[in-house]
This record gives C-alpha cells, sequence and structure tokens, in this order.
C-alpha cells in the first residue's frame, strides 16, 4: 500500500516493537536464570549512549543493555530480587575485569591451537 492508505497500517509496526520488546526482555530474564549471583550495575548517559545497565553474575560474565532511564534498570532489578548499584558510585567488580581477562587469553589460545592445526 502506498500514500494514504499506507497510513492505517502503521499499528502493525507498534506490534511488532512490542513483541520484540518482550522478547528482549525474555532473553534478560532467561539470561538471569541461568547464572548464579547476578547484580545490576546502572550506568548513567552520556553523549553517545542512554542510560543502560549492566548484569555481572557470580563468576564475572556480563552482559549491558540499554534501558533508557534509571527507574527501568531499578525496576527491572526489582522485579527479579537482584541488587541494584549505580556503576558511577561503587563502580565495577573485579571479577567483570577477570572474566573479560581470562575470555581473551582462551581466544589466543584457539587462534593459536587453529593456527598449529590442533
Amino acid at each position: 500500500m502506498t500514500g494514504l492508505m499506507s497510513w492505517f497500517r502503521r499499528g502493525k509496526k507498534a506490534t511488532s516493537g512490542r513483541a520484540e520488546r518482550r522478547e528482549r526482555d525474555q532473553a534478560l530474564v532467561d539470561w538471569v536464570a541461568a547464572r548464579r549471583g547476578v547484580e545490576v550495575f546502572v550506568e548513567p548517559a552520556t553523549s553517545f549512549n542512554e542510560v543502560s545497565m549492566v548484569l555481572v553474575a557470580a563468576d564475572g560474565e556480563f552482559h549491558r543493555v540499554r534501558t533508557g532511564t534509571t527507574a527501568a534498570a531499578s525496576s527491572f532489578a526489582r522485579e527479579h530480587a537482584l541488587p541494584v548499584y549505580d556503576a558511577t558510585i561503587v563502580g565495577y567488580p573485579q571479577r567483570m575485569r577477570d572474566y573479560s581477562r581470562r575470555q581473551t587469553i582462551l581466544a589466543r589460545r584457539r587462534e593459536r591451537d587453529a593456527a598449529d592445526g590442533r
């Protein structure tokens, strides 16, 4: 459809947007459920990014998600009984940096092993 009639189809986009949002929210819930000791660290908006939250598991694995508002991040944490922290005040846990470092080392080993034909 083109022209005037295309304006009447606009509602379908909103529905698919809600469906996508539900899928994304469910993926976050699944991520939290699959890990233990998850904590939420809220990051403030910057000139480049919206407000976001970083979910950090007990082993340091983390997942960053844009939330748009601090209230949305806090609400998610409350709904799932997760501790929530302001990243600008408490910083990030050392286990998060350790996890990133381990992943870098493992990736280099895989590259080296692939080059050696292992």
